[in-house]
């Protein structure tokens, strides 16, 4: 069952990736990005944790990545590989979400060359036959003083970039950031620092908790986009009403 929209700004940006191919078979998910979606610490392993067999996935994310570094180190190679070696059984979806570490002044990747990377790694994608998920970035709990409802927007050029890369490459859009923001903000900085990682002083990170909502929020977006998938969700109706309604879960 399709839960119905509240947080509006979720609904930005979606461009049809190859629609006439989706949902022909069972799907396999492979996640690229950085901490906020890697294992311990992302909402990665919370999207994989609601797949239904025969669905499949893989987190590939990795702590401190940047767009360019992901394909230094071997890790965009390793997405790719499992892309061959699944394409011709699976609908081969790869979500990409990057931008807190190239936003960063030491990372020398400018906003273009960002949206660039984005472009490069969905263009791949797509040539492999597989199905680019551009993943805009979760965002950061950070509220400024007093402002217990209006969460930084820390990310809004990363999340503008990752939107307009997904337009030229035809690729589905799916927008944690925007999501995430307004979910924080309408739960406040209290209930959202629940969600913190470590000694919860990490607003950008999450601990087991977030990431079981956030992964949620995620597979929901992802049913919102495409949703001849839902089949291979495990449904929870009560976190997914929670999330939507903007009530703390």
């Amino acid at each position: 069952m399709l839960h119905p929209v509240f947080l509006m700004a979720a609904l930005s940006a979606v461009a049809s990736g190859r629609p006439t191919a989706d949902c022909a078979k069972p799907p396999a998910f492979f996640l690229a990005g950085d901490s906020t979606t890697a294992i311990d610490g992302g909402w990665g392993d919370g999207l994989l944790a609601t797949l239904k067999s025969p669905a499949t996935g893989l987190n590939i994310g990795k702590s401190g990545a940047t767009t360019a570094s992901f394909r230094a180190g071997g890790y965009w190679s390793n997405v790719t590989q499992h892309v061959k070696d699944n394409v011709a059984k699976f609908d081969t979806y790869v979500t990409i979400s990057f931008g807190h570490n190239d936003q960063k002044d030491t990372s020398g990747i400018s906003l273009a060359q960002f949206k660039t990377n984005l472009i490069t790694f969905a263009n791949e994608i797509k040539d492999l036959g597989g199905i680019p998920l551009l993943t805009t970035s979760l965002t950061r709990r950070a509220f400024p003083s007093g402002q217990d409802h209006n969460a930084t927007d820390s990310l809004h050029d990363q999340r503008l970039a990752a939107i307009d890369a997904a337009k030229q490459t035809g690729s589905t859009v799916i927008d944690l950031n925007a999501a995430s923001l307004a979910y924080v903000n309408a739960i406040g900085k209290t209930a959202a620092y629940t969600y913190n990682y470590g000694d919860g002083t990490d607003t950008t990170h999450l601990n087991e908790h977030g990431t079981v909502v956030f992964g949620r929020m995620v597979s929901d977006l992802i049913i919102r986009a495409k949703p001849c998938l839902e089949s291979y969700f495990v449904p929870n109706e009560t976190l997914s009403n929670a999330i939507w309604s903007n009530q703390y879960a």
